[in-house]
């Protein structure tokens, strides 16, 4: 069965920085690819950050384009996103996923698994 459990999410101030883990298990994902994304109350599922499958390139939606970092570490199976300079608009769960394909995507429908979600909170 496949697992991906998300870890490191809390309560910040502004300007601080989170790392996100993402442990997956019952299957590897080296050649998949695997996806951030962000839930606040009330909004629709955001994509936030992908890593290909292929060739580990990165995306990034705009607004964390500079501030966050999407990474994967093969032999522990894991995913990570460091968030630095938080805002707060950036306070969401967030959630790690997973797909069975190789190319990197943006819309929630293309990924096969996802985890329960770590919340962030960014407040003064």
């Amino acid at each position: 069965q496949v697992q991906l459990v998300e870890s490191g999410g809390g309560l910040v101030q502004p300007g601080d920085s989170l790392r996100l883990s993402c442990a997956a298990s019952g299957r590897t994902f080296t050649n998949s690819a695997m996806g951030w994304f962000h839930q606040a109350p009330g909004k629709e599922r955001e994509f936030v950050a992908a890593i290909s499958g292929f060739d580990d390139s990165t995306y990034y939606t705009d607004s964390v384009q500079c501030r966050f970092t999407i990474s994967r570490d093969n032999a522990k199976n894991t995913l990570y996103l460091q968030m630095n300079s938080l805002k707060p608009e950036d306070t969401a769960m967030y959630y790690c996923a997973a797909s069975r394909a190789t190319l990197a995507s943006m819309k929630p429908a293309n990924y096969d698994y996802w985890g329960q979600g770590t919340q962030v909170t960014v407040s003064s």
